[in-house]
């Protein structure tokens, strides 16, 4: 038996005998370290003639590899030893119900965003957006709002501070959507259908009133559109978005700037036991305004109303939301507090989609 048989032999007991990975480490560096024998013979090789290294240098090289394949194959078997050790000491029942985990909730004034967009969607209205900072051209001038108009003073609108010398046209945060219809018109032309959902401002803070909050304004423009339209297409609304099987609608005469004529739109409604009720009873409720488009607004924005007509209609996102799911106070929107969203019934991430469907 050779010296390196004999060596083979020795760190291959070693290896098997080796009761945890300590002890095993241990025998690796005894043999393979920098120090280890194994390692000490690969340095002899530079003291034998051409002949020996070849042949002494080969054996070695296959006694070191033979040790480490030894050693990485009894590694991972004190590494399963452990683990079925483990196992028969640890005990899980699988069929345990998971831990419940709370999950997320889409705010009210999202989710009704995506209803009215989807039912609008099936009319043929498209959306259409734009910026949240406007001209004072766009939020008042194009829309036939006379610079004495209440809503142009600094006690109603938030207008952007300008340093002195800026002789730019004066910037507001917009007060509601219309002047995105402007700029749907601008660029689109007629005939149109879009309605603009988003971010408004103003300065008013009640029960019902924040300075920010949401509005949609809708508008069509065609040569034949009368008032009879916009009727069926608020009633149509109406019935999708409050899920009821009828609806009654009640016009009444008003005045807006940017429409004439102009109608407030009450829907007919029932207060039994503090509850409303939509469709049915004998009070009414205003919900939105609306009116054909005045001449000067479609001429402010490139459309020739010799040629073209339509109707607009605006209505705050909160407050329809508020009326459907029977939330009391605006300002609740914007607590943080998921448990008030559950009361009013958000399921995690329910949304319509233009399908009509559900999609989480």
């Amino acid at each position: 038996m050779t010296a390196l048989d004999t060596l083979r032999g020795k760190y291959i007991e070693a290896i098997a005998s080796a009761a945890d990975e300590a002890a095993l480490e241990e025998v690796r560096l005894a043999a393979l370290g920098k120090k280890g024998e194994i390692s000490l013979k690969m340095r002899e090789l530079g003291q034998m003639s051409p002949e020996e290294r070849q042949t002494t240098g080969a054996a070695l090289n296959r006694l070191r590899d033979e040790i480490d394949a030894s050693l990485r194959a009894r590694k991972q078997g004190l590494a399963d030893a452990a683990l079925d050790a483990r196992l028969k000491t640890e005990w899980l029942d699988v069929t345990l119900p998971g831990r419940p985990r709370r999950a997320g909730t889409i705010h009210p004034v999202s989710q009704v965003m995506a209803e009215l967009t989807a039912i609008f969607a099936d009319m043929g209205f498209a959306v259409a957006e734009g910026p949240q900072v406007e001209s004072d051209w766009f939020n008042f001038d194009a829309l036939n709002i006379p610079p004495e108009h209440p809503a142009r003073q600094e006690h109603d609108t938030f207008f952007m501070a300008r340093a002195e010398g800026d002789n730019r046209p004066p910037h507001v945060l917009r007060t509601h959507t219309s002047p995105v219809q402007i700029r749907a018109m601008q660029a689109q032309g007629a005939p149109i259908r879009v309605i603009a959902p988003g971010r408004v401002y103003r300065m008013d803070m009640d029960q019902t009133h924040t300075p920010m909050f949401h509005q949609v304004e809708g508008l069509a423009i065609d040569r034949d559109i009368s008032m009879a339209n916009l009727k069926w297409v608020l009633e149509e609304f109406c019935r999708a978005f409050f899920e009821v099987p009828s609806v009654e609608l009640r016009f009444r005469a008003s005045h807006f700037p940017f429409t004439e004529p102009s109608a407030e739109v009450d829907i007919r409604c029932s207060w039994e036991g503090g509850q409303l009720r939509i469709g049915e009873g004998d009070s009414w409720l205003e919900i939105l305004g609306s009116g054909m488009v005045h001449p000067k607004v479609l001429a402010a924005a490139g459309v020739n109303p010799d040629e073209w007509q339509g109707f607009a209609f605006g209505m705050g996102i909160d407050r329809i939301a508020m009326l459907k799911y029977g939330i009391p106070d605006l300002r609740a929107f914007f607590e943080s507090d998921l448990r008030w969203l559950r009361h009013y019934g958000f399921a995690a991430l329910d949304m319509p989609d233009l399908a009509g469907g559900l999609s989480r």
